[in-house]
């Protein structure tokens, strides 16, 4: 595994975050850069004070790479769903007049930007999403867009940027309070289990939940290999990640518990959901995964975990945890 990224600055001050285990998925308090867990708005408004347009710009697209120049990876037994499909439906903004805020085609409101500070104090940025769920406060993104895998830690000062475009934020910013992945991501940087999801102080421009500000994607689970995605993101080879892009096509099981398909989309598209029955005119879908990585160099293809009871597993994990 090689990572696309460069690191820099003064080192992190040493921290032991708390972490909490349940069926297969680990969880961390949110923490700065200097090791303070963010457990209250003061803290969140340091954070967010942080990611000034000059650190944001700066920051480097965090994107893993496929080994072996795209082979394929062979699965000791065939894939196969792991229980019965099911799905999370949208969730609309409570908040009046944020789809007066022009958009392009193909650009959801639910779709934004993450910024976070990596071990040695460099700086980094995925892309995420929003997810419907009781507590409107779930980010969806990939697993190491939150944690560097095998041998690596939990990133700090954790934000999202929703519908980010050219340097603007026009729904504000959220800072993460706690960031989750899968323990597999964790332990062993596993492909199939690189999914991670933030859990969102309150905050923005109105100092409310990230989907009362924006709204929710849905989610779908055990929906088969085969199905309709449009996948939104930040890639840096369009636009230089500053604006939204998508690509539209049908995914297939190259190997694994993963699903793949073509697209130019590279560097800065992690974590940036495929999603079914993507509406133009709500900005909203349902994610069936992640942008987890692709070759390198790309080829137009990368590859996400399919989305079976494990993302099932981390949503219900995640949610549990969430403040009401």
């Amino acid at each position: 595994m090689s990572i696309a990224l460069v690191l820099g600055g003064a080192p992190a001050v040493s921290a032991s975050p708390t972490t909490t285990q349940s069926n297969g998925n680990t969880s961390t308090v949110a923490r700065t850069l200097d090791g303070r867990a963010i457990t209250n708005d003061r803290i969140a408004k340091e954070v967010a004070e942080f990611w000034t347009p000059e650190r944001m710009a700066s920051a480097v697209d965090l994107t893993f790479a496929r080994p072996g120049g795209g082979a394929v990876e062979s699965p000791a037994l065939a894939p196969k769903p792991t229980g019965p499909a099911g799905a999370v439906a949208p969730m609309a903004p409570r908040i009046a007049g944020t789809d007066d805020v022009r958009t392009m085609v193909n650009e959801s409101l639910a779709v934004g930007k993450v910024y976070f500070t990596v071990p040695g104090g460099g700086t980094a940025s995925c892309s995420a999403s929003t997810v419907a769920s009781g507590k409107r406060r779930l980010v969806m993104t990939a697993g190491h867009c939150v944690h560097g895998g095998a041998g690596g830690q939990w990133y700090s000062n954790w934000q999202f940027v929703p519908r980010y475009r050219n340097g603007a934020r026009p729904f504000g910013t959220f800072v993460a309070s706690s960031l989750n992945t899968r323990s597999a991501w964790i332990n062993n940087s596993s492909y199939a289990e690189d999914m991670g999801i933030a859990v969102m102080n309150n905050g923005g421009s109105y100092g409310l939940k990230v989907v009362d500000t924006v709204g929710a994607h849905g989610l779908r689970w055990n929906y088969g290999y085969t199905v309709s995605v449009t996948a939104l993101g930040y890639p840096s080879n369009l636009g230089g990640g500053e604006s939204q892009y998508y690509c539209q096509g049908t995914t297939w099981n190259p190997g694994g518990q993963q699903i793949r398909m073509w697209c130019n989309m590279t560097y800065g598209s992690s974590g940036g959901p495929w999603l079914q029955e993507y509406n133009d005119s709500t900005g909203y879908g349902f994610i069936n995964s992640v942008v987890s990585h692709g070759d390198n160099p790309g080829n137009g293809q990368f590859d996400g975990p399919y989305f079976d009871d494990d993302i099932k597993s981390l949503y219900d994990f995640a949610e549990s945890i969430s403040p009401a």
